[in-house]
């Protein structure tokens, strides 16, 4: 099993530079819950770092553009996708947009992957 996560973002430094911008003055109308949960305005966050470091289960990190080119699927990002044989929604952009915190991303990552 692989885990795919789908930010709400295109590649490349010029929309690396607009999520900065928007981030810093606009946080409250950011369009990706899971950078948001993953991501301070620079960096990653170590918990979140530290737990896609350690985990047994192969993950895979995409913006939407890098998505699309590479699948050739389409879904309301961002998206946590579980990929066996097909892939299949494991975390859909509502749920993601309800989580409060990196620590209840992880945990809920954690119990559904399991399930």
């Amino acid at each position: 099993m692989k885990l795919v996560f789908v930010y709400n973002a295109d590649s490349g430094p010029v929309s690396g530079l607009f999520d900065i911008g928007h981030k810093l003055f606009s946080p409250e109308t950011y369009q990706c819950g899971l950078c948001s949960l993953t991501h301070d305005t620079f960096t990653e966050k170590q918990i979140w770092k530290d737990f896609r470091e350690n985990s047994d289960t192969e993950m895979e990190f995409l913006h939407r553009d890098e998505f699309k080119k590479k699948y050739g699927k389409e879904f309301d990002y961002p998206v946590v996708l579980q990929r066996n044989d097909t892939l299949e929604v494991l975390l859909a952009k509502e749920e993601i947009d309800a989580i409060p915190d990196v620590e209840t991303l992880i945990k809920t990552i954690e119990e559904k992957a399991a399930g």
